[in-house]
Formats: C-alpha cells, structure tokens, sequence
C-alpha cells in the first residue's frame, strides 16, 4: 500500500476506521487506502467499520493479502471467494457477511524451513527471497491501480 500511495502521491496521514488512511484521486475515481492497524486476524473490523461510514459496494473494494499457498512472488486476483484458511481474510468475510469481494493474493511461498506459520509470515525474508518480494511489489501496487481504473476482470487478464 506505500507503494501504491507513493504512485498517487498521496500519504498514510491518519488515523480513522483503525486503520491508517490515505486519501486520493485516482482515474476519475475517489480512492480511500487503508492499512488497518488491528492485529491481521481482526482486520475485517477496519474494512467493516469503513464500509459502515463510507458506504460502497462489496465489488468495489480491494483487499490486498499475503498467500502461503502461492509460491512466493506470484500474484493472484480473484473477483470473490473463500478465506482459504487466511484469518484476516476469514475475519473479513465475517465482519462483511460475503465473500463477494475482490483481492489480490501475493505470494510468500510455504514454510520450507519447518519453522511454523506464524514465525514464516512474520519473519524476515532471506535474501533470495528479498528479491522475489522486490519484484512483486511493483507488479502489485500496478494491479491495485489497475483495479481501480478498470475493474476486477481486466486485472484478472492482466495479473494472473
């Protein structure tokens, strides 16, 4: 999301829905990032909450999210769907009562060094898999863009 706020010179500014917000103007279209600041398993209070005050339609947001069963650096975007054992995402379908919502997965690859889920998402990346992530970053803030100015179809050609 810094990337992709960089892009729109727009700034992580404040605080509202817990979540930090940046506010924008991206192709016609009035654009709200937010970084929820709520652990990832609790993350659908934060979409739920700015959905509550800034109502729109469950197609038009756009969760971004990691993915361990991608291999790392592969980009998925999906239209709607399950958690697919993802809390935060699992969380959010909760707190929206639907899982008709856009996202883009980003892989992390699996815990090939045995040390568990939690300490293999939240660790630090080795070098080789710096790069990986290095790479994808860029791709993923362009099918955020994307999504925004053209829907969830033309990114779905364009990013998976």
């Amino acid at each position: 999301m810094d990337v992709v706020a960089h892009r729109l010179a727009a700034a992580f500014d404040h605080e509202k829905y817990q979540g930090l917000v940046a506010e924008t103007q991206y192709a016609s279209e009035k654009t709200l990032l937010i970084k929820p600041l709520t652990y990832m398993n609790n993350s659908g209070e934060c979409v739920a909450r700015a959905m509550r005050y800034r109502p729109v339609e469950t197609t038009d947001i756009f969760i971004v999210a990691d993915d361990v069963h991608l291999p790392l650096g592969k980009l998925r975007v999906r239209a709607a769907g399950t958690a697919g054992g993802h809390n935060g995402l699992k969380s959010i379908i909760q707190h929206l009562h639907t899982e008709d919502f856009p996202r883009l997965r980003i892989g992390v690859g699996e815990d090939e060094a045995g040390s568990g889920l939690t300490d293999h998402v939240l660790g630090r990346f080795s070098r080789e898999e710096q790069d990986a992530i290095a790479d994808v970053i860029p791709r993923a803030a362009e099918a955020v863009l994307c999504f925004i100015a053209d829907g969830v179809e033309k990114t779905m050609n364009a990013f998976n």
